[in-house]
């Protein structure tokens, strides 16, 4: 096919890039827009479909201003998961799509569980929580009625930019994945988790291999974008997904970690597997899947710290986590005990508890901010050790992770994970896992290679550097995990009530 560079669109959370990429990976050209947010009541988060469509055309016509749109050979999407929306039979919006944020859907979650029990888990790949469409699907059906009578089609932000971009209904089976409505082994859409949603097959997008070409860019999206009416539109993959991609998580061993606003991470196996410590996805590939563990608050703890508890504003001091860094090396190993358990936002894997809260444990008069800022480094390396020695239990050995995300620069929270783990930890300069990804699908839709996992290995880029870890550090850590898994067990049912308490003050 024609062109020497591919797009990896990443629509994500709070932006959409659009990045131009060659054969090796190296960047090219980029555009951003920002998309806006609402919460419109408590625990709703939602997005206009607008905003996710024009935010794609106006970085999409950034980078086709920048380079040529006769050298794309290919587009392909990496998408924010679980965020979708619902339209009527002429393809307009219904109503704001809701988010993976959401957590209007509690109620939901308890009945589908009554009515189906473990097999959400085993088909699904994923225990039940609040986050996966299927759940707001029964909450819309019960609560919105008309809207979901008028309901033609509901998409996910992948299928939603696939039809802006070619006019089709299509979506990839690693982005639609993730709504809780396929079923993972058959790679399709199962019956009984759409009965439970109350969707049929005719309201959801068709459903494409990750690489495989969907459609192509209509005159009408070109004159938007800026793309060449007719460049070929590839099926691509839910962010994290991508990201594993772009951080060519084939390798044998490898898991990658993204210490983001979320810190995830995720191995491959082609072999189906599932346990209550990850969630089990498609991958993006020809076959096989994702076996994935998260921590909602990755960075965005550190930066909750830095200016709720620390009360500074990084924008007016930037130089404040140069210092934290240096107070936390100076903190010893279990920061002159404390732990803390980062479950701000709740906790997905492994205990599926959202009404889970962060914990900072052993407080004394003794400790510094230098202590607090370890112990949240600590807390979150030492639940990925935790989770990460799991999945390699059931699934097969992991040795070494491939870091990226903005925390990864950090060397000292990478050298703690390689001593909390006790792997290797290879900081990978993919600064832009998910899209790369996503542009390593395009490339196998646009005949670059043969594979997905090809793409990968030619594109992902060499590690700049890596930590090892160090022996006396990883023995004094391997206790320390001991005392920190006891921990959330032992303070589950009391969070319940503490949470509970505070839920009759704000009624």
């Amino acid at each position: 096919m024609r062109g020497d560079l591919v797009i990896g669109i990443d629509s994500s959370t709070t932006a959409t890039k659009a990045i131009a990429f060659d054969r090796n990976g190296r960047i090219v050209a980029e555009g951003r827009a920002g998309v806006p947010m609402s919460n419109p009541k408590p625990g709703w988060f939602e997005q206009e479909v607008a905003d996710w469509t024009g935010a794609a055309a106006k970085a999409l016509k950034q980078v086709t201003r920048k380079v040529d749109a006769k050298r794309i050979a290919a587009v392909s999407i990496s998408n924010q998961r679980e965020s979708f929306a619902q339209f009527d039979a002429k393809g307009r919006a219904l109503r704001p799509g809701t988010l993976w944020l959401d957590e209007r859907a509690h109620a939901e979650v308890k009945d589908i569980v009554s009515e189906l029990g473990d097999d959400i888990h085993r088909i699904s790949g994923k225990p039940a929580d609040v986050t996966p469409c299927l759940y707001r699907c029964r909450w819309l059906s019960t609560h919105m009625p008309k809207v979901w009578s008028r309901t033609a089609m509901t998409a996910e932000v992948h299928g939603v930019l696939t039809h802006f971009l070619t006019g089709q209904w299509a979506t990839s089976i690693s982005s639609a994945d993730p709504m809780g409505l396929i079923d993972v082994k058959a790679f399709d859409w199962s019956d009984t988790l759409l009965k439970a949603a109350r969707l049929t097959r005719d309201q959801l997008p068709n459903l494409h291999p990750s690489g495989d070409i969907m459609g192509v860019v209509t005159p009408e999206a070109a004159k938007l974008t800026g793309l060449k009416a007719g460049t070929p539109v590839v099926a691509g993959g839910g962010d994290g997904q991508c990201a594993g991609t772009g951080a060519n998580i084939f390798l044998k061993g490898r898991a990658y970690v993204n210490l983001g606003t979320a810190a995830v991470s995720g191995s491959y196996g082609s072999t189906y597997a599932i346990d209550r410590s990850f969630r089990s996805l498609v991958a993006v590939s020809e076959q096989g899947f994702s076996f994935e563990t998260a921590i909602r608050t990755g960075t965005f703890l550190v930066n909750w710290m830095v200016e709720r508890l620390f009360n500074v504003n990084p924008a007016k001091n930037p130089a404040i986590f140069k210092a934290l860094e240096a107070e936390a090396k100076a903190s010893p190993i279990g920061a002159n005990g404390l732990v803390m358990v980062p479950y701000w936002s709740g906790c997905m894997t492994p205990y599926w508890d959202s009404g889970a809260r962060g914990v900072i444990a052993g407080l004394s008069g003794n400790h510094n901010r230098g202590d607090v800022y370890r112990a949240l480094l600590e807390g979150v390396a030492l639940e990925q050790a935790m989770m990460t020695n799991k999945v390699a239990e059931v699934t097969s050995p992991i040795t070494h992770f491939a870091a990226v995300g903005g925390g990864s620069r950090s060397d000292l929270w990478c050298q703690i994970l390689a001593d909390a783990s006790g792997r290797d930890v290879k900081r990978l300069e993919t600064a832009e896992a998910s899209a790369l990804g996503a542009a390593m699908a395009a490339s196998k839709g646009a005949g670059w290679y043969k594979t997905i996992g090809a793409a990968s290995s030619a594109m992902s880029g060499k590690p700049s550097i890596t930590f090892r870890p160090r022996t006396k550090d990883h023995r004094r850590y391997q206790d320390l995990l001991g005392i920190y898994t006891e921990l959330w067990p032992r303070l589950s049912e009391w969070n319940h009530k503490l949470v509970a308490f505070a839920a009759r003050e704000n009624t």
